[in-house]
């Protein structure tokens, strides 16, 4: 009885290192599956996050374009150029606006840089704008400009 159970132990550990592992083939045709995965993924996904950062830049100007208004409601005046956006977080001094502002913070446009103003504006009664993607006035794709006055 003991010989016949040593017998089938080895038996059992020469399958079981026989079969052990992966061969080199099997690991690189996984290696590639992989790496074809990955790169239909990501020409699929960097193209939405370019539309998604367009898609915020026209939401945030809507939001200030918004609060432009009010800010005309309650002084009866557009802010100046020089007051830009910032004062729609808080009143100017010796105002009778409220206080806290209109809007409680100003964002950056999806690249990090400041939304501009200007009053009188060159497309309507004023504009609010990025410069897009390269921070620079005008461009094409990516990189042009998106304003109140440029909504499509």
């Amino acid at each position: 009885m003991k010989n016949i159970m040593m017998k089938r132990l080895r038996q059992m550990l020469k399958n079981a290192r026989a079969d052990d592992g992966f061969s080199l083939i099997e690991l690189m045709v996984v290696i590639v599956i992989m790496g074809l995965l990955t790169t239909v993924v990501v020409i699929n996904v960097m193209p939405s996050s370019d539309r998604a950062m367009v898609d915020k830049a026209r939401v945030d100007i809507s939001r200030l374009d918004q609060a432009v208004e009010m800010f005309r409601m309650e002084a009866r005046r557009y802010p100046t150029t020089e007051e830009g956006v910032e004062v729609l977080t808080k009143a100017p001094k010796g105002s009778s606006l409220r206080s806290e502002g209109i809007i409680k913070d100003l964002p950056n446009d999806p690249w990090g840089n400041d939304y501009q103003y200007l009053y009188p504006g060159e497309h309507g009664t004023y504009d609010i704008f990025s410069y897009g993607a390269d921070g620079r006035l005008g461009g094409e794709g990516l990189s042009a400009d998106i304003g109140n006055w440029k909504q499509d």
